[in-house]
């Protein structure tokens, strides 16, 4: 499989996002860690999670277990890279609430780490600005993680450029993780600037969202009219499109079975021609 780069690291170019593995509606914890090999068997290098990825807060942490827990089971575990975040609650109504305090942000770091098992997070990102919290006081946190040597890497996610601007002046942003997607294009301008800057850009919601992301050539007939040239699912033209715009974007398609990962790494090989680009840009 293709690499990209993430803080210097070649990883594969595109990763496993895990939250479906942990929300409601998921698979059994048998068919989550199945999901997970195929991906690894694959050539996956890079895998998504956070601490919120569950159904509420007494299962805080499910999913970064979960990962823990097949990554264990699977044999060449030190080639994977785990990226974690922290920074959202799950109250249990179902809701998801922001806590940027600087000290939430710490506790949540430190449960991660028990979670994953881990000495040091390779890579953990505030998971979404709070607005009751400057935003600079919630990225310092970060940087105290770091110089203790309990995370890697920072990264933002769900940010604007002046944000992405503004933590870069206090760390090293490694990534920046926002929604961006045949359906959603409204980050694009984020993916430039952070191409430009040298910073990995990890589209959330790559296919559309777990619910859309089967439909996506239904709804995108560009897509579904590539897919067909090519002899090849619109998901993988999705991801293949969203690999062509930089070479610093790695999708991190969800899944839960693993037909659909096996199918989504097919895009990393794939190449489509500009005219092709071309119509799935317009």
């Amino acid at each position: 499989m293709r690499t990209r780069a993430i803080a210097g690291h070649k990883v594969s170019a595109i990763g496993l996002g895990a939250m479906p593995m942990s929300l409601e509606g998921r698979p059994d914890e048998d068919q989550s860690i199945r999901t997970i090999h195929a991906a690894l068997d694959g050539g996956v290098t890079f895998i998504d999670t956070a601490d919120a990825y569950c159904i509420n807060a007494k299962e805080i942490g499910h999913n970064e277990r979960l990962i823990a827990k097949a990554i264990s089971s699977w044999p060449g575990s030190e080639t994977v890279h785990v990226a974690t975040k922290g920074g959202h609650t799950r109250p249990g109504d179902g809701s998801w609430q922001q806590d940027g305090r600087p000290e939430y942000l710490k506790s949540a770091c430190e449960a991660s780490l028990r979670a994953l098992g881990a000495e040091s997070i390779w890579l953990y990102q505030y998971h979404r600005p709070d607005p009751k919290v400057p935003f600079a006081e919630a990225v310092g946190a970060l940087n105290e993680l770091q110089d203790e040597g309990k995370i890697q890497f920072a990264g933002l996610s769900n940010v604007s450029i002046e944000q992405i601007d503004e933590a870069s002046e206090i760390i090293d942003v490694a990534s920046v993780q926002n929604e961006f997607s045949a359906a959603f294009r409204d980050s694009e301008p984020e993916l430039r600037h952070c191409a430009k800057r040298g910073i990995a850009f990890l589209p959330w919601s790559p296919l559309g969202g777990i619910g859309s992301a089967g439909e996506l050539g239904d709804r995108h007939q560009a897509f579904s009219e590539v897919a067909d040239e090519c002899g090849v699912s619109p998901q993988q033209v999705a991801l293949a499109w969203e690999l062509a715009m930089a070479g610093n974007v790695v999708p991190i398609p969800g899944a839960s079975r693993p037909e659909t990962i096996r199918d989504s790494l097919g895009a990393a090989e794939l190449h489509l021609s500009d005219d092709q680009l071309r119509r799935l840009q317009n």
